[in-house]
């Protein structure tokens, strides 16, 4: 069994989590954004654009996923610490 949580600490996760997951979407956007900028300053055509765009949204996922958890695990780390 695990040991009950005070409102405190149920509070303080629920803030962490939301500022995890507000954080991944914006660096998200960021890494989107980046990857995709060359499309303004050159013709890839519609292969192209719909390659870079493909890689674009899997580099999105991947630093989401990584923001994430980098936020979520320093949090337990320092409750545990």
């Amino acid at each position: 069994m695990s040991p009950t949580r005070s409102q405190a600490e149920r509070d303080a996760m629920t803030v962490e989590i939301g500022f995890a997951l507000l954080t991944g979407v914006f660096v998200a956007a960021l890494v989107f954004g980046v990857v995709v900028s060359p499309l303004l300053f050159t013709d890839l055509g519609r292969a192209g654009a719909g390659v870079l765009s493909a890689v674009a949204g899997c580099a999105a996922g991947v630093a989401f996923v990584w923001r994430v958890v980098r936020v979520l695990r320093r949090f337990t780390g320092r409750r545990a610490g």
